[in-house]
């Protein structure tokens, strides 16, 4: 487990730009089997994708997107642990994977970006990619 001090920045990119924290496995279940409508979920992580790419890409999607998901949640893996477990049940049939983003339409997994479609690809690319995502799902 990463201490508090490491990622308190990391989890600041996202919580300071309206992604709420989902730190239990209850929050993550509760939300996705009851929520209507659509759900963006980062799978955050201290890797170097993440923040050179990953949390950057979403932020430019959200920020240029016309159609933004309802809800805007996040669990970080390495941290918040059975949190993060409960969000990879609900991403099954694809392995566990971080950084990773994870769309949802009435708590149905509608959407997935995988580590290997981060990794080595620029913010932009993946903000373009997750416009495109919004304009079909949201």
């Amino acid at each position: 487990m990463y201490p508090e001090e490491l990622v308190a920045p990391m989890r600041a990119e996202l919580s300071e730009n309206g992604f709420k924290e989902f730190k239990t496995a209850e929050q993550v279940e509760n939300h996705l089997k009851e929520h209507k409508g659509t759900t963006l979920l980062v799978i955050n992580s201290v890797c170097g994708c993440a923040a050179g790419t990953a949390r950057p890409g979403v932020l430019l999607a959200l920020e240029h997107s016309e159609k933004k998901p309802d809800y805007l949640a996040t669990v970080f893996a390495g941290v918040d642990q059975e949190a993060t477990a409960k969000a990879r049940e609900f991403t099954l049939p694809f392995p566990p994977s971080s950084p990773s983003v994870a769309l949802f339409k009435d708590g149905e997994l509608v959407h997935f970006v995988e580590r290997h479609h981060i990794e080595g690809r620029p913010a932009q690319m993946i903000g373009g990619h997750l416009l495109e995502v919004f304009k079909e799902y949201c």
